[in-house]
């Protein structure tokens, strides 16, 4: 499923969704494994983490807490805000497809 490139955060959860299927655990494959089952939910293909991932919050404050120490909160705020910013954007966004696309198979009928 194609992510729309105007939607908040997409860029975040294009790279984390493309790390995930490549094993690749990155900041943002975390970050998308926070939330997906509800991206499951709205239709996208989220792959698992690696089973020894057990909390992908604290191993994503942790992987931040390494690069940016001072700032880590903060930054994994940012992160988690974009996230739900996504989430709520791609929600609205599925429901327009789906409202569009029982419009043309049920057109209404003027008589």
């Amino acid at each position: 499923m194609n992510i729309p490139h105007d939607l908040p955060g997409h860029h975040l959860i294009e790279k984390g969704i493309k790390d995930l299927s490549d094993q690749n655990i990155s900041n943002e494959a975390l970050l998308v494994s926070i939330a997906s089952s509800k991206l499951r939910k709205l239709g996208l293909n989220i792959p698992a983490l690696p089973a020894h991932f057990t909390d992908p919050e604290i191993s994503l404050y942790q992987s931040l807490t390494q690069t940016r120490a001072d700032g880590a909160h903060s930054v994994y705020n940012a992160l988690i805000r974009q996230l739900v910013s996504f989430s709520r954007a791609f929600a609205i966004h599925q429901r327009h497809v789906a409202l569009a696309s029982s419009t043309v198979k049920n057109p209404i009928q003027r008589g």
